[in-house]
């Protein structure tokens, strides 16, 4: 791809080309011709703010999302959603697909869904979905929300992305309270107790909010919110918490942090790229039966042999 067809690419996507940017997030994705040249060229200090959205499978993120989108849409907000779907084991493609349980925003406008698959990422994100983010920070979007796959205390990895990160629980969360102490309840900057139409939601609410007191000494207070994302209740609360919180965090401390996460999982993934499963599965199939085999031998003289290939 050229500098000038890089270019014009980027100027379309600003300029609101939706299918501009469908096409570059493919090629970044995918690690295509051009994927580099794009990469290069995009403007990384955006204000555009990125909202995460994590929490156990079935808390309903998704419908809380959907439900998001809805009023915000309804009052002229452009927003962009990235959902990390599990990988299929058999393409490597999204699984659940998130573009369909919000159907409903198919001809929204102001609205725009895309699907990443983990791909084996083990923090709930894709491999690329930083890459991706950016590059819907240089479109015309108000707001850009990520939502992560839900995959236990690996979760954490959404904080190092979002200038916001929200975890959404459930009642049915309340036996499990101790796992989210020991595991997410330090990356939250807004929880929301969704289906609080359930037995059990005050109680759960009582105790996050008072297991917090133990958590983020900061000039921003953790507020518990509740929420029933199928009836639409408490949502213009959740986003006045979010617009208070993007008021409230030192933009500069908060940057500096986000940047060196992201930093450094663009250097973890360059010194791996060069490591391709299916190579590694063969190499280990040669020296499984030797009679001293060492699993932590061969990892060592694997890698001293990919960067003597390189």
């Amino acid at each position: 791809m050229t500098q000038q067809e890089v270019n014009t690419l980027l100027n379309k996507i600003s300029q609101g080309d939706r299918k501009a940017l469908a096409r570059a997030i493919t090629v970044v994705e995918n690690s295509l011709d051009g994927s580099t040249e794009i990469l290069f060229n995009l403007n990384t200090v955006s204000k555009v703010p990125v909202v995460g959205v994590t929490g156990p499978p079935g808390a309903g993120k998704s419908t809380l999302i959907n439900a998001l989108i809805t009023t915000l849409s309804a009052t002229g907000k452009r927003i962009a959603i990235l959902a990390v779907d599990p990988t299929s084991p058999f393409n490597f493609g999204s699984l659940l697909g998130d573009r369909l349980r919000m159907s409903e925003h198919f001809t929204d406008p102001n609205i725009f869904i895309r699907s990443l698959a983990t791909r084996g990422s083990l923090g709930g994100l894709s491999e690329r979905v930083i890459e991706i983010v950016d590059l819907l920070r240089v479109a015309d979007f108000d707001m850009i929300i990520v939502e992560t796959v839900g995959v236990g205390q690996s979760e954490v990895e959404i904080a190092g992305l979002a200038d916001t990160t929200i975890v959404v629980v459930v009642p049915e969360s309340g036996d499990e309270i101790q796992t989210l102490k020991s595991g997410i309840m330090e990356i939250a900057d807004i929880f929301v107790v969704n289906k609080c139409d359930r037995e059990g939601s005050d109680t759960l609410a009582n105790s996050l909010q008072k297991m917090l007191h133990d958590f983020r000494s900061n000039n921003w207070s953790v507020p518990v919110l509740k929420a029933s994302a199928t009836n639409k209740e408490g949502i213009p609360a959740l986003i006045d918490a979010i617009e208070k919180h993007q008021l409230a965090i030192n933009q500069n401390e908060k940057r500096i942090h986000l940047l060196s996460q992201k930093a450094y999982h663009l250097i973890q993934q360059a010194r791996m790229k060069d490591i391709h499963k299916p190579e590694l599965v063969s190499a280990l199939q040669q020296a499984i039966y030797s009679s001293n085999f060492n699993l932590y031998l061969f990892v060592d003289q694997y890698l001293k042999r990919k960067i003597g290939d390189s």
